[in-house]
């Protein structure tokens, strides 16, 4: 794969809207080529309105080929770098002027678009055919899931259950409490500083023991946790020293990983300040 001439090669791995838009934006400036184990772009903040409405998500999942008309798409995974070159799973090796790293929190999306709708699709039907469901983790995912299935399906009981004194504890205390009256003012019962053995979950169970000691009978379950980063593959390459204990790329003011000019990351990166730091 040789390099356009005078143009520099950009490698960006990670195909979500970070990476995606990236590319798209630097494609026709640069020799650019976009590394993702999908297929498709996936808005995120669609994902849970697709559980409830599928046919959202006809919209929310673009092939990166729809967008991506002036560069190159690598349908793989990033396995390793070295200071030149981006290893992918399938035995390809991807020279670089420039790399940027891109691959955010794991997930486990099928690659290809049509699986990703019957995921969707699948999860429709366990919450349609569900009298009561039980949703794990009262952060983001599970406050928007909450509410997305209590105003399409009112008539569905759910419960939340959140291991934390409050919901959604990044945001103010305000706003937690607003989040609170109005999911309870839709009938949902939140547990608070409980939590369920994510061990001890299957297909099948129907009744959830707390910590708390209380019992929940629900017909089905969503767990909405936080996910880990994506940075595990970069363990043993170059840029095993440039990891924080998080897991989080460091990197300076400008997004360049610390003591390389030309790897940049943009997703899971995090910038040491004497105050808390800058995180994206």
């Amino acid at each position: 794969m040789a390099a356009a001439a005078g143009k520099a090669r950009v490698v960006v791995v990670g195909g979500g809207v970070a990476g995606s838009l990236l590319a798209k934006t630097m494609q026709g400036h640069a020799d650019v080529f976009l590394v993702d184990p999908k297929e498709y772009l996936e808005i995120p903040w669609a994902e849970l309105r697709s559980m409830v409405e599928p046919s959202f998500a006809e919209r929310s999942l673009i092939y990166h080929k729809d967008y991506l008309t002036d560069a190159t798409i690598v349908t793989s995974s990033a396995v390793s770098i070295t200071n030149d070159a981006v290893l992918t799973a399938d035995g390809q090796s991807l020279p670089y002027d420039y790399l940027v790293i891109a691959t955010g929190h794991a997930v486990t999306s099928p690659g290809s678009r049509a699986e990703r709708i019957k995921e969707f699709q699948r999860d429709n039907g366990k919450i349609e055919s569900s009298g009561s469901i039980l949703i794990i983790g009262g952060g983001p995912t599970g406050v928007e899931l909450a509410g997305e299935i209590v105003v399409d399906y009112p008539d569905k009981k759910v419960t939340l259950i959140h291991r934390g004194p409050r919901l959604v504890e990044f945001i103010g205390d305000k706003a937690s409490k607003k989040t609170l009256d109005w999911l309870t003012s839709k009938k949902v019962d939140v547990l608070l500083q409980q939590s369920v053995d994510l061990g001890s979950l299957s297909d099948t169970e129907k009744v959830y023991k707390t910590s708390g000691g209380e019992t929940i009978s629900a017909d089905c379950h969503f767990v909405c946790i936080g996910k880990p980063l994506s940075s595990s593959w970069l363990h043993d390459t170059i840029l095993k020293e440039s990891l924080d204990n998080k897991g989080r790329v460091m990197v300076e003011k400008d997004l360049r990983v610390k003591g390389y000019n030309n790897i940049f990351a943009i997703v899971g990166a995090y910038q040491a300040r004497s105050s808390p730091g800058i995180y994206s």
